[in-house]
């Protein structure tokens, strides 16, 4: 440690003086105190390296430590006077320079990819699918693995959108706005554990352009796609998802335990459910048909699909399924066969909240303070609803199709 500050090491530093300034011959170091900033010296080491210090008045007894403002090297006598006159008074006020520098060092340690495995595991411990958290990783490990060293409050908004637009020439844009959209999230994240000051990632545009989709399937449409599905696994998910408006991913997970045929009801637990809520759905006497008529493997509660996971290939199920269909339903997705019910149940004059309730949908009538207090399960009117639903989808597939102008 340096020796206490007397008046003949309190200098009047210069340049001149500062070049000519050398540790004492056979000790391992000397400060040379600025008698113009009182605090403030040059550490000389007999290794020849030199910094600038500074050592804060402590209160009581003792010596305080000295606290290095930069290399002696680089940093003239005019900054390190500014440099120490503002932590000297930071210290005056109640500050701990020590204190800043080593969060500084902690801050600079934590890296992008030393709180991966954190947020991997706190995702997986609240319930999130395997498909969702590996699709998480792809992107965080693979797609921004340049960020990976550096420390997460050191990203800048102009390397992510330099990156993104990398990943949109290597990738695609819709891929590189879903890398964008999981690396956003993993910030919000971040910043909710006090492990991030800001979200780099707002405000960075995007590859493509968002869009609202809207399209629900014309009666012809739709007894298209009811029409071409085969008597398998996915067939009769495609069905089910007509008839009952749930969502792509409750469907084909499906347990027969969730089923109970005789009150011709099905209880989804919260854990499947989007918004974590456990769902009723009352069974049409077409969706009974449907559940019927699936073969029950010895050992398997899962309704659908091979092994100890639900139905998968959705993908080449859907491109097989667009080929059969032909040009009679034009472009859509699964996602679509709920909003076509959502409009149909509505066309036919069924109560909006019913028609919510029925897709355990929690905006509109069951958001907020109204889903809190508002607990009325509508298990009657619900019934009603998936009734009068299915067998408007009997009326629409027994039309036949549209024949082609004879002209054309």
């Amino acid at each position: 440690m340096a020796r206490r500050a007397t008046p003949d090491n309190v200098l009047k530093l210069t340049k001149t003086v500062l070049a000519s300034l050398a540790a004492e011959e056979g000790k391992d170091e000397r400060v040379g105190w600025d008698s113009e900033v009182h605090g403030l010296g040059l550490r000389l080491r007999a290794s020849g390296s030199r910094a600038w210090v500074i050592r804060p008045p402590r209160a009581g007894s003792g010596q305080s430590r000295l606290v290095t403002l930069g290399p002696g090297d680089t940093l003239d006598l005019g900054t390190a006077r500014r440099v120490a006159i503002e932590k000297l008074a930071e210290v005056a006020l109640g500050g701990d320079p020590t204190k800043a520098r080593k969060e500084a060092r902690t801050q600079a340690a934590l890296t992008f990819a030393s709180l991966l495995p954190t947020y991997f595991a706190d995702k997986e411990k609240k319930g999130r699918r395997a498909s969702t958290i590996g699709n998480m990783k792809n992107h965080l490990n693979d797609h921004w693995q340049p960020l990976h060293s550096r420390p997460l409050n050191g990203i800048t908004r102009a390397e992510i959108a330099a990156r993104h637009r990398n990943l949109s020439e290597e990738c695609g844009p819709h891929a590189a706005d879903r890398a964008r959209s999981i690396l956003s999230t993993f910030f919000v994240w971040a910043i909710r554990e006090g492990l991030a000051e800001a979200n780099p990632v707002a405000n960075t545009n995007t590859a493509t352009v968002p869009t609202r989709r809207e399209r629900v399937l014309q009666d012809t449409e739709l007894s298209a796609v009811w029409k071409a599905c085969r008597e398998d696994d996915f067939g009769r998910i495609v069905r089910l998802l007509i008839l009952t408006g749930l969502r792509r991913k409750e469907v084909p997970g499906l347990r027969w335990s969730e089923i109970d045929l005789q009150a011709a009801l099905w209880t989804i637990p919260a854990d499947r459910m989007k918004n974590k809520r456990p769902h009723e759905m009352p069974l049409s006497s077409e969706v009974i048909a449907i559940l019927s008529a699936a073969p029950a493997r010895l050992g398997r509660d899962l309704v659908f699909g091979d092994g100890a996971a639900p139905f998968t290939g959705f993908s080449k199920a859907k491109a097989s399924l667009d080929i059969r269909i032909g040009d009679e339903a034009g472009k859509w997705i699964i996602h679509d066969l709920r909003r076509t019910a959502s409009t149909g149940m509505n066309t036919l004059g069924i109560l909006p909240h019913v028609v919510e309730a029925v897709l355990s949908h929690v905006s509109g009538h069951k958001a907020g303070v109204a889903g809190t207090y508002n607990r009325a399960s509508y298990r009657a009117e619900k019934r009603e609803a998936v009734d009068r639903w299915a067998d408007e989808v009997k009326r629409v597939v027994s039309i036949a199709p549209t024949q082609p102008n004879s002209s054309s």
